[in-house]
């Protein structure tokens, strides 16, 4: 299988970037999309050329970190698949792919197809934690919680905060992200003491580098671990509650 490759290549974050060409003439529909990049660096390497900077870890679906661009779609062209899931099958022999790194302003590129996406993080350290006392942990029937709560959060608590979200979004907007977390933590009792504040932080530091949400749907579809676009109303709902609440809820 023969597929022609257009793979950005940027030297560092204030390089303009350019589109490289190659070809890899030994693919195989079973091959992954980092694969396919294995065997291409592979090559490069062999003829002394530098290989193609990109992020994987677990290549499980479940650590967010290989996020690309494939043909204007974050993770490529399989719905609710990471990149390390979609397979060769998806394109025909002598197919001409374009890969390049999560689109956003939010994630100025580092190198090659390598973005910082250290403004999801920024979120979660302004409130996607909860306080838990110290001491023993307590029985298991002290807290009480329902079946259906617990896997409504189980399901919210899914996101493996790839970005993908924003990058599929015309807006920038993260709010399938941020809606998640919240939705996720607003369900569990560990998570009721810092409600309010949770909210008033989170939903500050999202509008300091991500756009609003215009509800185009885009972010849902291009999500790994299913993420529905209702979690988005999570949003809406705890920001009211923090703004209409007593301030130290």
């Amino acid at each position: 299988m023969r597929l022609i490759i257009d793979v950005w290549r940027q030297d560092n974050p204030g390089d303009d970037g350019r589109y490289e060409t190659h070809e890899v003439d030994d693919a195989t529909p079973e091959m992954s999309l980092l694969e396919l990049l294995d065997r291409l660096n592979f090559e490069l390497v062999e003829n002394a050329q530098e290989p193609v900077a990109f992020e994987s870890d677990c290549r499980e679906g479940i650590c967010g970190a290989c996020g690309i661009t494939v043909d204007g779609d974050p993770h490529g062209p399989q719905q609710n698949t990471p990149s390390c899931h979609q397979r060769l099958a998806s394109f025909s022999d002598g197919q001409r792919i374009r890969l390049e790194p999560l689109r956003s302003a939010a994630y100025p590129v580092i190198r090659d197809l390598i973005v910082d996406r250290s403004a999801l993080d920024a979120i979660i350290t302004a409130g996607g934690h909860v306080a838990i006392p110290g001491g023993s942990a307590p029985e298991a029937d002290v807290l009480l919680l329902s079946h259906e709560r617990a896997e409504h959060a189980l399901d919210m608590a899914a996101c493996i905060g790839c970005g993908a979200c924003v990058a599929a979004c015309p807006n920038g907007s993260a709010h399938l992200f941020v809606g998640s977390k919240l939705a996720q933590l607003s369900l569990l009792p560990t998570g009721k003491q810092e409600r309010g504040k949770r909210a008033r932080d989170m939903l500050a530091e999202m509008e300091q580098d991500f756009g609003p949400c215009s509800m185009y749907g885009e972010c849902a579809k291009v999500c790994p671990a299913g993420i529905p676009l209702t979690a988005i109303a999570a949003v809406n709902k705890e920001g009211l509650r923090s703004f209409f609440r007593h301030k130290d809820d």
